[in-house]
């Protein structure tokens, strides 16, 4: 992915920062919780497709900054910081298409897990089939499984990290610069998946807030 976006997406989504503020943490934290939980209790209860297609856009049209002032400060752990990264993961994928394709193509050839069947893409996948996919998840957590949504996240993650890794062992003689920054998000998609992962079994248990 690349190191900066650029408007209407100005966090950089190479490191998957919190956006930091001057205001009470406690009460953005608060507000994080609150809003996670009206907008998908109140959208999952009437799921109008109008609706669920304008959330599923929502960081595209409006930056994926204004996803991160409503949620990145929240615990990973938590519902908000759970939409957090579903959203923040979405847009990996839209802003570095052929990349993420390539990365999540080496991982499913690398990995020998169920990841790939789980994460729910075609075989091979390209770039548009990977979009899909990830709006396809998004659109699970206001009208499907969140649990499921949660899983399929996190198997993406841990696809796409082993193919970056992949790649990244390939251009370590050519080219460290790029190892390195292949490596790097390989680390951050391999934590993404964990947080991910462990938020659907807090859902499942029904202590996801």
């Amino acid at each position: 992915m690349p190191s900066e976006f650029h408007r209407p997406v100005r966090v950089p989504s190479a490191h998957f920062e919190f956006v930091q503020g001057g205001e009470d943490p406690a009460l953005l934290v608060r507000t994080a919780h609150e809003t996670a939980q009206a907008l998908v209790s109140r959208v999952r209860a009437d799921p109008d497709p109008e609706v669920v297609e304008r959330l599923v856009a929502f960081a595209e049209r409006e930056g994926i900054d204004a996803v991160a002032e409503l949620w990145s400060r929240a615990s990973a752990l938590s519902l908000p910081g759970a939409l957090w990264r579903l959203y923040l993961l979405r847009e990996m994928i839209r802003r570095d298409p052929q990349l993420t394709a390539l990365a999540f193509d080496r991982g499913v050839q690398r990995l020998r897990s169920i990841d790939p069947v789980v994460a729910g893409a075609p075989t091979p996948a390209g770039p548009e089939e990977l979009l899909a996919v990830a709006d396809e998840i998004l659109r699970g957590v206001f009208e499907g499984d969140l649990t499921v949504a949660l899983d399929r996240a996190a198997a993406f993650c841990r696809v796409t990290a082993a193919g970056c890794t992949d790649l990244a062992d390939d251009a370590d003689a050519a080219s460290p610069d790029r190892a390195a920054t292949l490596t790097r998000r390989a680390a951050r998609l391999a934590r993404l998946a964990d947080e991910l992962s462990s938020c659907a079994r807090l859902h499942s248990d029904g202590a996801l807030d």
